[in-house]
């Protein structure tokens, strides 16, 4: 890679504990790998990375970029977009709000990796998505809290997700059943550790989220407290980013090193965004006993 090339990238912290845009280049699956390997550094150094108007980007080409991040991982129950391999459509005319702090697919054992996703019909206002860093949610944490949540495994399903979606509104009759079809097919529970080592980094992380139904070894209740005061330090402002998206733009967060939330907020207004995963990673604690799959039917 030539200097000129190193010269016109610039990373530019949006936020102050996690969040970056990237000015000065056009992703594409042919991108140079010097310049492809200080995207990697700045999504390890900030979590999630913005990329604005990537307006040449289509379907395609959004997936051959994905694939210099891994191998892409289809979604284990949705079914990809037509005429596509990998990409995941949140449609809004479809019912498609994840307005839920979530970590994508930690229902299953193998939780995704790496996330891109493109904005491709956009609210002329509303639509944001916020992303927080859970290592800092982790490292929040009170002493006590922390040495708790490094023991403790919660069971997370795919069923919890279903159960939200329920609760959306303007939502046909029709389009609910199909989603039930889709969602029922296959149920998932699987038993992950509250707090996970990142295999890259070596940080600690919060590992929890809108699939997380339960503590091991607690009762209901009590794991809806434990769940609600350790979700209280990922979400608070001071760990957290917003992205007011516009058309074309492209967000690639760490998959393991975040949660994120839709932002609900434009009504009536058509809202469409794309999604290709990539990679697989076990979660393991601090004893490097790793995550399991408990049941699937």
């Amino acid at each position: 890679m030539t200097d000129t090339k190193t010269q016109q990238i610039k990373v530019v912290p949006v936020a102050g504990r996690i969040g970056a845009e990237i000015h000065g280049v056009q992703l594409s699956g042919d991108l140079d790998l010097n310049i492809f390997s200080e995207i990697k550094q700045a999504l390890n150094d900030h979590k999630v990375v913005f990329f604005k108007r990537q307006n040449h980007l289509d379907d395609a080409s959004q997936e051959a970029f994905a694939k210099l991040l891994g191998e892409p991982y289809a979604h284990p129950t949705v079914p990809v977009k037509n005429d596509t391999n990998y990409i995941f459509e949140l449609d809004s005319a479809q019912g498609a709000k994840a307005n839920q702090w979530h970590t994508d697919v930690t229902f299953v054992p193998e939780v995704p990796k790496y996330s891109i996703l493109r904005g491709v019909t956009i609210p002329k206002v509303g639509g944001d998505t916020v992303w927080a860093n859970t290592n800092k949610a982790y490292e929040d944490l009170p002493d006590g809290l922390r040495h708790l949540a490094d023991e403790l495994w919660a069971i997370h399903t795919n069923e919890y997700d279903y159960a939200q979606f329920k609760q959306v509104e303007n939502t046909t009759d029709e389009v609910k059943k199909k989603y039930r079809e889709i969602f029922e097919s296959t149920i998932y529970k699987t038993r992950h550790p509250v707090v996970h080592v990142h295999a890259e980094t070596g940080k600690r992380h919060l590992l929890l989220g809108g699939f997380a139904g339960r503590v091991e070894g607690y009762t209901t209740s009590e794991s809806e407290r434990l769940l609600s005061i350790f979700d209280s330090y990922v979400t608070r402002l001071e760990n957290t980013v917003r992205w007011q998206w516009s058309e074309g733009d492209v967000a690639i967060w760490d998959n393991l090193a975040t949660q994120h939330y839709a932002i609900a907020d434009y009504e009536d207004q058509h809202r469409v965004v794309r999604r290709v995963t990539v990679g697989k990673e076990i979660p393991v604690n601090k004893e490097n006993e790793s995550s399991r799959l408990l049941n699937k039917k």
